[in-house]
Parts: C-alpha cells; structure tokens; sequence
C-alpha cells in the first residue's frame, strides 16, 4: 500500500473534483509548485493510486436513455464460472460497472441501454445464452441522483 501524505490528498481530493486543473491552478490548491504537483500525480498513477482519468458522460446525451440496476446469480460458484463471468462483464459495452459481492446475488451490475428493446437483445445475448447463469434481477433506474468515482479521503 502506497503511504500517503497530507500534500498527496489534498492533490487527490482536487483532481477527484476536477482532472482538467492545470499544474498552476494545483499548485495554487495544494500549496506546492506546478513540478512538485506533476512528479506527485505521475508517482500516484504509477503506484495505481491514480488508476484513470475519466470524464463522467450525460448518458442521455449519447442516446443511452435507459440505466439498469441487474443482480445475477450465477448456477454454481466455481472459480472457472466466476472467472469466466467476470471477463464477459469487463469485454461487455452495455455494462458500465460490474461489482463480484455477498449477499442474495453474485454480481450487481450496471447497464445501460438506448431503449427497452435493446437492452431486451442485450439480456437475450449476455443472460440467457450463458448456462451458468441460475437468474437475475433488474431494477430500472429512475433517476439519477449522483453520479461521481470520488473516494472520500482521510488524513
């Protein structure tokens, strides 16, 4: 585990907020100079501290009109069905976050769809053709409420 300092997290909690800051409006965030702020951002994305950059897109805005909650259980629990499942979640485009948990499923994923009939193809394709698959579960999202990968951040 990387240690982190108190100037580490503050740089984290500013680029959490917004990636696009420059070195200067960083270092004036943090109270370090513009260098001192690269070197420690190119140190925190080499020890996956940092693991991407990311832009949070308006699925709407892309035609994407409809975001799915699905829990999935899977027929039996194998390392071979569960590894399996997890490389389909992370080749698959419609599923935006894929999470393996405990509970009443094995995996809760997120997915979107342009519309009911897509992601109907969508869950012919990715469920139903899958033996290892017992069920799952869809909850249609409503309305999003917040939408962000920020991590809150302790010194």
């Amino acid at each position: 585990m990387t240690e982190l300092d108190r100037m580490d997290i503050a740089l984290l909690q500013a680029v959490q907020k917004n990636n696009r800051l420059t070195s200067e409006e960083l270092a004036e965030t943090v109270h370090l100079s513009p260098t001192a702020c690269q070197r420690r951002l190119r140190r925190l994305r080499n020890e996956g501290v940092i693991e991407a950059d990311v832009s949070i897109v308006s699925p709407k805005a892309v035609g994407r009109h409809i975001t799915m909650i699905v829990l999935v259980s899977l027929e039996r629990e194998r390392a071979d069905i569960v590894d399996r499942f997890k490389a389909s979640i992370r080749t698959t485009r419609e599923v935006m976050m894929g999470y393996y948990v405990t509970g009443e499923a094995d995996f809760m994923l997120v997915a979107t769809a342009k519309d009911m009939e897509h992601y109907e193809q969508f869950t012919r394709r990715f469920f139903y053709e899958n033996p290892d698959i017992k069920g799952f579960k869809t909850m249609v999202v409503m309305d999003r409420l917040k939408a962000s990968f920020a991590i809150p951040i302790e010194i």
